[in-house]
């Protein structure tokens, strides 16, 4: 007998194939599909219906709504003193803190010195070491000469 097995491997393998899926199926087929559920919400228990988004239906059209004006980023420089955020690296938050330490022309930025830098930097917080890394005094100077073709060359486009 298992010589015949052996022999007929195939044979056997579909046999065995066929009775487990016959049996799938019989087991299975005394299985119903879930029934289908009803759910119940507001509309189902006989409310009216919803009333009119009137709020969006009148609402004027969008063309018909003006934009607010735009304000400019930078604070405008105050009375007798120059547009410090035209230092690269040097933006309104800062240029704040310089105006309130005095410092309010690019001429006096141009003539720091080294103990300047470091007086200012200790009272800078969070952006000292600003004035070394992004070249304040040398922007300064170009920007305080009226030399923006140099300016332009060495710092990229005001």
């Amino acid at each position: 007998m298992m010589e015949w097995i052996q022999a007929n491997a195939v044979l056997v393998g579909a046999i065995a194939l066929v009775l487990v899926l016959a049996l799938v199926f019989l087991l299975r087929r005394g299985k119903s599909l879930p029934e289908k559920r009803e759910y119940r919400d507001v509309l189902s228990e006989g409310a009216a219906p919803a009333a009119r988004n009137s709020a969006l239906i009148d609402a004027p059209p969008a063309a018909a709504i003006v934009p607010p004006p735009v304000v400019a980023e930078a604070p405008p420089p105050s009375e007798g003193g120059d547009d410090l955020t035209r230092i690269k690296g040097l933006g309104p938050k800062i240029s704040t803190a310089l105006r309130a330490l005095g410092v309010t022309r690019y001429a006096e930025i141009a003539a720091w010195t080294d103990e300047d830098v470091a007086r200012i930097d200790a009272q800078l917080g969070a952006f000292a070491g600003r004035a070394t890394r992004d070249n304040w005094i040398e922007q300064a100077k170009l920007l305080a000469g009226g030399d923006t073709a140099a300016y332009e060359a060495r710092f990229g486009k005001l």
